[in-house]
């Protein structure tokens, strides 16, 4: 696709405004985000964000069903800066799905023997068979981001990767596989504010590491990557579709409903269960309390504190 799609990083045409810019820099109201037709609008409130939610989590579960029965693969990469919102959504839409049939795939650093298979080779071990679903929280896009700015990767490595990407995504999209390919955006001030937020919360400090950090400094590099790897890899088959994410609750009910408008899933009949009757007691009886060990109430001690 054109290069002017993806410098503009948005997924149709359009004119930016300056309240926001996809990836570039820009600053955002508190109580005011910005739609992805670029317009301010108001936060949506907690109550109907909620209650939409549930809805498309809902739908999500019949697109699962639907899924199994069909023996359907299907894959969906969530790509983009950090604290972009990627995680968070990710989470939203798994929360009531089967583990057994939706999982997510979130590499770590690859091994020295994984550094000398051919690229997409460990990826590849996470594609779904039939009637799976794979979430990729992050997917092989790192070799296009991470890799190319901070220095993990030759030119030659990642002009080889540009090259090579349509061609995979083609052969799986060509074996049946449903690709989707989400792009969160976030502004640099948005960016930084949720970084410090972690700084603060000793129960997400753990999302922050050194590069992450460092990504600040480098936020035009990654700017420039994120082009170029649009202007290769944002093709009729398997298209990249942008989140504007500086509004995290926009951001995942945008990003579910549309997922959920792209897979022609239905309903799927259910068996029908019901609950049998109990039947009367034998004699059995539990044994004493005393002959296995409890946790201790901690929920007693904090009722007592209540009180």
């Amino acid at each position: 696709m054109s290069g002017s799609k993806a410098s503009g990083g948005k997924a149709s045409g359009g004119k930016n405004t300056g309240r926001q810019s996809s990836d570039g820099r820009g600053k955002q109201d508190a109580q005011h985000a910005a739609s992805p037709d670029g317009h301010s609008r108001t936060r949506l409130p907690k109550s109907f964000y909620e209650k939409e939610l549930l809805r498309l989590q809902t739908e999500m579960v019949r697109l699962q069903e639907w899924v199994r029965a069909e023996g359907a693969r299907l894959v969906v990469v969530f790509e983009g800066r950090d604290a972009a919102g990627k995680g968070g959504t990710i989470k939203r839409l798994a929360e009531h799905l089967n583990p057994r049939v939706a999982r997510i795939a979130a590499l770590p650093v690859p091994t020295e023997r994984e550094r000398t298979q051919w690229y997409f080779q460990r990826y590849i071990e996470h594609l779904p068979a039939a009637g799976e679903i794979v979430l990729f929280d992050r997917s092989w896009y790192n070799r296009a981001g991470v890799e190319r700015v901070m220095g993990f990767c030759t030119p030659e490595e990642h002009q080889r990767f540009l090259r090579q990407c349509p061609i995979v995504e083609r052969m799986l999209v060509e074996d049946g596989i449903l690709l989707r390919k989400y792009w969160f955006s976030v502004s640099d001030t948005e960016q930084e504010r949720r970084f410090r937020k972690r700084l603060q919360d000793p129960t997400r400090r753990w999302k922050l590491s050194a590069m992450d950090l460092e990504s600040i400094t480098r936020w035009e590099a990654y700017s420039r990557a994120k082009d170029e790897m649009f202007v290769h890899t944002d093709v009729p088959e398997s298209p990249w579709y942008v989140v504007e994410s500086d509004d995290k609750r926009a951001a995942r009910l945008n990003m579910l409903a549309h997922l959920l408008s792209t897979v022609p899933y239905g309903d799927v009949a259910q068996p029908d269960l019901r609950l049998p009757p109990r039947p009367p007691s034998t004699g059995y009886e539990r044994p004493p309390k005393d002959l296995q060990t409890y946790v201790p109430d901690h929920s007693a001690t904090l009722a007592d504190r209540a009180d």
